[in-house]
């Protein structure tokens, strides 16, 4: 099926089997990899994109769907520099590995810019649909309240 989408302020057209997840075009037609697939089952959020200016796992949709849309992926949040979330992050040190980190700056990122006043349990709540192995969340708790603070919803 042919789909027309923007990624990243970019237009793009493709054939595409009717069946492909929008995770597998970002990552496999487009190369963009810093969207990532962390478990198939859509429980661990690392592959999360923003769709129209909204929050979703890219695992949960079809490319198809996605028709007519406009999608953000972790490579296209900041212009030119770090986003306010990406550096909150950094300067928190809100990751270790990194694996998870695009789903939770793209996740939160846009729950932020929907509640900037967000408590810490609010933070905490918004983040049980994306999974971090290595940290305790604390510092990326605090990560996404400095972001909150200074103006970081996109």
């Amino acid at each position: 099926m042919k789909v027309s989408l923007t990624v990243n302020g970019q237009e793009y057209e493709a054939d595409v089997d009717p069946r492909m997840l929008l995770v597998h075009f970002l990552r496999e037609e487009l190369d963009l990899t810093g969207t990532k697939i962390g478990c198939d089952t859509s429980q661990c959020g690392a592959c999360t994109v923003h769709l129209d200016g909204k929050s979703l796992k890219s695992c949960t949709m079809l490319t198809v769907q996605a028709d007519a849309a406009d999608v953000t992926t972790i490579e296209g949040l900041a212009n030119g520099g770090l986003h306010v979330m990406q550096e909150s992050f950094w300067e928190n040190h809100g990751l270790q590995c990194g694996y998870c980190t695009p789903g939770m700056i793209m996740a939160n990122s846009a729950y932020i810019k929907e509640n900037p006043d967000a408590t810490e349990e609010q933070i905490r709540e918004s983040l049980q649909g994306n999974m971090c192995r290595c940290t305790g969340y604390h510092n990326i708790v605090k990560a996404v309240q400095e972001a909150a603070q200074a103006g970081g919803g996109d």
